[in-house]
């Protein structure tokens, strides 16, 4: 039988369940055991999809067209997991799925409760991935204990040891150690409540994770202990990193954290090794090289709504043993401004996905900056939609070139809404979502730096290159440099004349690992640093 692990989290949010639930995950793949993640979040939203970035951050889309929270980019980043529709499941989801069944009859005309209808369903979920191929599933609970809308999530695991066996579940809690200035102390007190409410609930963890600014000395760790009932060698200190968040499974490896996990659940003991890990972590502390990277988006405000782009960014950058800077430059600014000022010292430009005009004549404007001076440019999603507007209204002549997504009535629609989302109505999970082929055309860049003709790739959008357009775009010099399989949609543009000119209408950076850094997102950087290296030598 496969075994659980949960993990909570406690005082405040934003601790770090995430990273810390994929490190244990990779911990465990480490020692040869076979691992699922699943994230559970107590909002009502059926999936982060229809969420500002501003309230939610980035939208991670898994393979299978699932919306999901940005905690499964740690996961896939991490552990090798395979990840679906069944990893995030939110309230909003598990509701709609007991409203269903109780307008089928299937309730048999009884009254439908939060206990037990609604805690069945996600014990159903949680226990859906306990195939007879996992030997651990790991379930983190978004949000923190006291949360009113988390009760439902913690009474259905508080039911899951009694159904399979407690010594088949391992509860695992997420806690905060402030340290006082002042009064030059480590406060436990926050802990010992957190844990006290867990405990009201009828869960009691098993180990307490502690997050701290400073090393908390034994006797902090000895009076967390005592109060929260664990065991002494089960209080893990997790101290904040100041280098990378990769370092963070070696620091819980160090503390004994796997096998800890291991003796509980009673599993196969296997050799931790961490070797390509460290040596990862040695690349990171000790780069030969540096570039900058200017990300010009709509949300820079809000890091995580670009999560996945700086973290492929920065796995480019492992790949070629270099620091990479990033300057986060608000689009709008640029609107009104001179684009030399913010982009004349930049090593290479990367403008993301989005939503809205807000913003767009920033991106064209940095775009056509970078096109016309030789700077490596890669765009993703709309950072492609808007390449393909600057080089029709520029390279064309095309002045009143745009997107039907800013302006409907647009004399030249170069980027325009696909056929099929014309009818739709509903905003949820109705895009163009998920991994699909996309073909290669010999001879580019990107067929060079995937070093393959065929390629998935993962989807979220509505509009795309209108086909209209394309052979006149080709005349001017732009490359069609990918493809889907019937030749009808434009996935990848290139210009073949620029160092480094290569746009996407996927999203690649869903793909990218810190080991396995995206072939597109490592060919930009490389650019970026043979472009600095020229400048340096003065070429």
């Amino acid at each position: 039988m496969a075994k659980h692990i949960f993990v909570t989290g406690g005082v405040v949010s934003s601790l770090g369940k995430g990273l810390t639930s994929a490190s244990i995950g990779l911990l465990l793949e480490r020692r040869g055991l076979r691992v699922r993640m699943q994230k559970l979040d107590p909002y009502i939203n059926v999936d982060p999809g229809t969420m500002s970035p501003y309230q939610h951050g980035e939208v991670y889309v898994l393979d299978d067209g699932a919306e999901t929270d940005l905690d499964l980019g740690h996961y896939e980043r991490f552990t090798n997991s395979p990840l679906s529709r069944k990893s995030n499941y939110t309230s909003g989801r598990i509701y709609q799925t007991v409203i269903q069944k109780e307008r089928r009859g299937e309730y048999l005309g009884g009254t439908v409760q939060v206990v037990p209808h609604v805690t069945d369903e996600i014990k159903n979920a949680i226990l859906d991935l306990a195939t007879p191929d996992v030997d651990v599933v790991i379930t983190e609970l978004g949000g923190t204990v006291g949360d009113i809308e988390g009760l439902p999530f913690l009474e259905a695991i508080r039911q899951i040891p009694l159904e399979i066996g407690k010594h088949n579940c391992l509860f695992i809690h997420l806690t905060l150690v402030p340290y006082l200035k002042a009064a030059k102390e480590a406060k436990t007190k926050p802990t010992q409540h957190s844990v006290g409410q867990l405990r009201q609930i009828g869960i009691q963890p098993d180990i307490l994770i502690v997050r701290t600014e400073r090393p908390l000395g034994k006797e902090a760790c000895e009076k967390i202990a005592l109060f929260c009932n664990v065991e002494r060698k089960a209080v893990i200190e997790e101290q904040d990193k100041e280098l990378s968040i990769y370092e963070v499974p070696v620091g819980l490896a160090e503390n004994k954290l796997d096998r800890l996990v291991i003796d509980k659940l009673g599993l196969p003991i296997g050799e931790l090794n961490l070797d390509d890990w460290k040596q990862l972590l040695d690349r990171i502390r000790n780069p030969l090289k540096e570039v900058t990277i200017a990300v010009v988006g709509k949300y820079i405000e809000h890091r995580d709504a670009y999560k996945s782009i700086y973290e492929s960014l920065s796995h480019a950058g492992f790949a070629h043993s270099t620091r990479v800077l990033i300057k986060r430059i608000e689009a709008e600014q640029l609107e009104t401004s001179d684009p030399d000022f913010a982009l004349g010292s930049i090593d290479g430009l990367l403008v993301p996905g989005g939503f809205g005009y807000r913003g767009i004549e920033g991106k064209i404007k940095a775009i056509e900056f970078a096109r016309k001076n030789g700077i490596p440019y890669f765009g993703i999603c709309l950072g492609m939609q808007t390449a393909v507007i600057e080089f029709a209204r520029n390279v064309l002549g095309l002045q009143d070139a745009n997107s039907t997504e800013f302006e409907s009535e647009s004399g030249n629609p170069v980027i325009c809404m696909l056929e099929e989302q014309r009818t739709i109505s509903d905003k949820g999970g109705t895009m163009r979502l998920g991994a699909q082929p996309c073909h290669l055309k010999p001879g580019t860049k990107a067929a060079a730096a995937y070093g393959a003709e065929v390629v998935m790739e993962r989807h979220r959008h509505r509009y795309e290159f209108n086909p209209e357009y394309r052979s006149r775009m080709i005349e001017k010099g732009m490359s069609i440099a990918g493809l889907s399989p019937s030749g009808n949609l434009v996935e990848i543009i290139e210009l073949p004349n620029h160092p480094w000119f290569v746009a996407v209408q996927f999203h690649p950076e869903f793909r990218s690992k810190p080991l396995e850094p995206h072939p597109l997102f490592r060919g930009f950087i490389g650019a970026a640093i043979e472009r600095r290296q020229k400048s340096a030598s003065g070429d």
